[in-house]
Order: C-alpha cells, then structure tokens, then sequence
C-alpha cells in the first residue's frame, strides 16, 4: 500500500529526498511556467529496489485542481533515474463525466432511419415464448403458443417478461401520456371513458389503452386509463365558451327585394 508524505526522512531512500531531481526532470519536460510547489511524495516499494513518486502543483491554465506525477526508480547502491511524467488529477480536479456505453446512452427518438438497436440475449425484459406464453395470465394463451411454437416453429421467438411489463407499465405511466401530464391535470374527463380509446388485450389492458382521436396529442400512443387531454369524446363547451350569436343586419342584402333594385 503506498503512504503519502510531505518531509522525507533521514532513513528513507535516496529517491525520496531527490525532489530537485525530480523537479529538474519535470522542468524539462514541461516548462518552468506550469510547475509549482512540491506537494508530497508516494513511496512504493518493489522487491529488489525503490520507486518514488513525486507530486507538484499544477500552474497550468485551464488545469485547476490536477498535480504533476514525477516517479523516480532507485536500484540499491545507484542514483535514481526518472521513469514517468504524467499530469494526474486531484480531488478537486474538473474531469471528464464517466464513459456511459454507447447501448446506454441511447434514448427514445435518437434512432434514425436505418439505424439498428439488436437486444442482447440476455436482456431481462424478454423470455423465449415457448417457456412463457404471449400473455403471462393468459394459460390458454400460453400453452397455444407453446404448442404452435414447438410443433410449427411459428410465432415470436421471445415475448415479454414480468420485470419487461412492470417496466413499460412505469415508463407510460409516468410519462407524458400518465396522469402526471400537464394536459392531464387540465382536462375535464379521463382516458377509460372516453369513445376514442382503444382496447388493448394482455396484463395492461386494465391500466392502459390507445387513443383513436385524429385530433387529439396522444393519437396512436398508449395512454393511461387516469389520462385525459380536451378532446375527450364527451366534452361540451359550457355556454361561456359558446360563440356568441350574430347581431341582426343592419341592411338585409338577402332580401329579393334589393336584388330587384339592381
């Protein structure tokens, strides 16, 4: 395990006490102008010799909070001699964020034409269809397509697991088609009694349906049975909200007799 320390000892190796050394090396491999002060040392030791590392402060711009790692390698008996320079950051340093994998980093609507998304084999959402059935509370259903899969070897290779619907059913809820949504929270009537929602079949029917409204936000998305937006089937506009009916003409230009006149 190495140790930190900040004044070397008489009894430690000579590549402790080499900070000028160290320094010298650094120097010429950095500029006068980005070396600061001696911040410490760490000693490692390795069978047969010593290894030091010495750390500097970094005056470089743009670099606040990183230090400069000079580590010196000291066979017994000889001086030590220079092994690495590198800039490291500090506790206080402005790092780049950890790599997040590319399979990761993807969100609904970053995939364009062409693009493909291939599912691992192991990806806990999906189960083969033949051990698990098209509907999980469905045992006719199950064993239907089970059967067709074995014998025919028709019908899809993997279906929804449990944890696969539990996180759909999170994900619509709490999106913008839940009962969450701003336009949700405006809206006079919900989802499930509305004329233009669509049935789905499965363990989420109870929860969730699909809007048939051309003019509705949500038309052809999943929605929540607790969601609503002002196309619901059954709203009628208050009589406030009603247009105002037109004055009577001042001249009737409809009338046959002023078409006459002309």
């Amino acid at each position: 395990m190495a140790t930190v320390s900040t004044q070397p000892s008489r009894t430690e190796p000579t590549a402790v006490g080499a900070i000028d050394a160290a320094r010298k090396a650094l120097v010429e491999e950095v500029g006068r102008a980005d070396v600061g002060a001696h911040l410490g040392h760490l000693v490692e030791g390795e069978p047969g010799g010593t290894v030091v590392t010495h750390l500097f402060a970094c005056q470089r711009a743009g670099y606040v909070g990183w230090h400069w790692s000079v580590t010196l390698a000291q066979i017994p008996g000889e001086a030590p001699t220079v092994d690495e320079v590198v800039l490291i950051p500090g506790d206080e340093a402005i790092v780049a964020p950890a790599w997040v994998p590319y399979r990761d980093r993807i969100e609904p609507g970053d995939l364009s034409p062409g693009d493909l998304l291939p599912v691992s084999d192991e990806d806990p959402r999906l189960v083969p269809t033949y051990s698990f059935g098209d509907d999980p509370l469905d045992a006719d259903a199950k064993a239907q397509v089970r059967q067709v899969a074995e014998d025919l070897g028709l019908g899809r290779v993997r279906t929804l697991s449990v944890e696969g619907l539990d996180l759909a059913a999170q994900r619509w809820y709490a999106g913008l088609a839940g009962p969450a949504a701003p336009i949700a929270q405006a809206a006079p009537h919900h989802c499930y009694s509305c004329g233009f929602l669509l049935r789905i079949s499965g363990s989420l029917s109870a929860g969730f349906g699909v809007c048939a409204n051309g003019d509705a936000n949500d038309d052809g998305r999943v929605v929540s049975m607790d969601h609503g937006c002002g196309a619901h089937s059954e709203v009628r506009l208050a009589k406030k909200h009603e247009p105002l009916p037109l004055p009577e003409p001042v001249v009737d230009d409809l009338t046959t007799d002023l078409l006459e006149a002309f």
